[in-house]
């Protein structure tokens, strides 16, 4: 197990590589998701500022 983690000598820059590539998947779930929330609050405002 150890050397499953050491990894040759590169485990700095294998586990460094899936940490990169992780924080890149859940930003690329969690932005998207935020940016609608965004819109729809905004259509929100302006629908209720045409009504009134």
């Amino acid at each position: 197990m150890s050397e499953f983690f050491h990894m040759g000598g590169y485990a700095f820059f294998v586990w460094t590589s899936y940490g990169l590539a992780a924080i890149v998947l859940i930003a690329n779930i969690i932005l998207p998701m935020k940016r609608k929330k965004e819109i729809l609050e905004t259509l929100k405002r302006r629908l209720r500022r045409e009504r009134s």
